[in-house]
């Protein structure tokens, strides 16, 4: 490669680099904690999963009538399940389209129709995905992130071709020892950044696909998920008692093998006006994170639409536990720990070269005053 090539990229990758550091810093520090989200949850609830006789447990349908009766004038928006107790969530609000600021959740045990405890948001976990998620900046952070997540995949490329011609020569891994610390700490970042690349661009680019959630969610909801329907009504269809247990069933009888994941009732964000929309997931530890939705008519209960995901948001899906790694158990959650402890090396000793490099010119300039100032 010329020198002149060359020099355009160090440019490329020193820029890249330095813009990104701290947030990558960032985002480190608290992913840490987060890939070990559902332990250090455990800890804090000191609860293990529960064990219940299905055969006892009350209808969806008396679990929403439950909550709604705690927000009268609500209506029920969204049902989810808990996968380790009887519990399913309620989420209502004033109307279909009611802002989240506007919403009710509701925890309602299905062994006693009563509100359960547990569920409720705010905790240091939470503040802590919302650091890493929008630095507590909204949709803007969020954003903001996304593209520092493209800078730092940019310096990733741009330091692969940077060390390439030396890898060739030297060999790759190779530390020169006998140099100046500088040089044996640019080897070691070098080394150590070329071990974890792989990992650090999985990361990187899935983090970057995770801020772009909003968009593509919306998309999907104007195009495919709208092929599924035959959403004509120019009104919502008012929730009628024993359509949720109706539409869960006839979905599952439609998508054997999967389980429900959530619903969304008529008008929610997810759903269209006259339909139920019923989210299935896999059983196994991949497939859960992909979702097949089926559309049931809000009038007759009947399925009146299902398909897969397209790839964009099979791809979006993938990239929240591909993220996380939190869908190979602990031994991959510490994997991905550690290889997030090593990345903040990198980033360290990229700082710590930095600096060097910035010192080195001061250096030269203040040996040259003082020998001008030997020769006058």
């Amino acid at each position: 490669m010329k020198p002149a090539t060359l020099r355009k990229w160090s440019v490329v990758h020193t820029w890249s680099s330095i813009a990104c550091t701290l947030f990558m810093f960032i985002l480190c520090a608290t992913g840490l904690p987060l890939i070990f989200h559902d332990e250090i949850e455990a800890l804090e609830g000191g609860h293990e999963v529960e064990k219940w006789d299905a055969s006892t447990l009350v209808d969806y349908d008396t679990a929403v009538e439950a909550a709604l009766a705690k927000h009268p004038g609500n209506v029920p928006l969204y049902l989810s399940f808990d996968v380790d107790r009887p519990v399913v969530n309620i989420t209502s609000g004033p109307t279909a389209d009611a802002a989240e600021s506007q919403m009710a959740f509701n925890p309602i045990d299905l062994r006693d129709a009563k509100p359960a405890s547990g569920g409720e948001e705010g905790g240091f976990m939470d503040l802590l995905l919302q650091i890493h998620t929008d630095l507590l900046l909204g949709d803007p952070g969020m954003y903001f992130l996304g593209f520092m997540g493209f800078l730092f995949a940019l310096a990733l490329v741009s330091g692969v071709v940077l060390y390439s011609p030396f890898a060739k020569k030297a060999g790759f891994a190779g530390v020169r020892k006998e140099k100046a610390a500088r040089i044996r700490w640019l080897d070691w970042h070098n080394m150590i950044g070329g071990v974890t690349l792989a990992w650090a661009l999985v990361v990187g680019l899935t983090g970057t696909i995770n801020t772009l959630s909003e968009p593509i969610t919306a998309w999907w909801r104007a195009d495919a998920l709208a092929t599924l329907t035959k959403d004509g009504g120019e009104t919502v269809a008012p929730y009628r008692t024993g359509m949720a247990g109706r539409a869960v069933a006839n979905a599952m009888e439609a998508a054997p093998g999967m389980r429900p994941q959530f619903v969304a009732f008529p008008g929610a964000a997810f759903s269209s006006r006259d339909h139920y929309a019923v989210f299935l997931q896999g059983a196994t530890p991949l497939t859960e994170k992909l979702l097949t939705p089926v559309m049931i008519d809000a009038q007759t209960g009947e399925v009146d639409g299902i398909g897969p995901m397209p790839w964009y948001m099979k791809g979006l899906l993938l990239a929240q536990p591909l993220h996380f790694g939190d869908y190979g158990g602990l031994i991959m959650k510490i994997l991905w720990a550690l290889l997030d402890i090593v990345t903040m090396v990198v980033l360290g000793s990229g700082l710590y070269l930095f600096s060097r490099r910035l010192a080195k010119p001061a250096r030269t300039r203040a040996v040259t005053r003082l020998q001008s100032a030997g020769a006058a």
